[in-house]
């Protein structure tokens, strides 16, 4: 995928870390397919959180979602 879309999806994961953090976790970017999909894994805490899939999608996508227009959805991978 294009540099500057990875980039720019670095950029916005930077953002939400601090949040991660707080709790003991992290996320970690893997890709970006050329369809806009986001795989991104998440680390310490996040791992066996309960609340992990909530974060992912009301933290992490909507955030990614609202600084890189382009991306469609992002996904956890191992």
């Amino acid at each position: 995928m294009e540099k500057n879309l990875t980039t720019q999806v670095q950029s916005a994961l930077d953002t939400i870390r601090p949040y991660l953090h707080a709790d003991g976790g992290d996320v970690e970017l893997v890709r970006v397919t050329e369809e806009g999909i986001v795989e991104v894994r998440l680390t310490g805490a996040c791992v066996d959180c309960p609340m992990s899939q909530m974060t992912l999608r009301a933290g992490v996508e909507r955030a990614l979602m609202r600084e890189v227009p382009s991306i469609r959805r992002v996904e956890s991978v191992q």
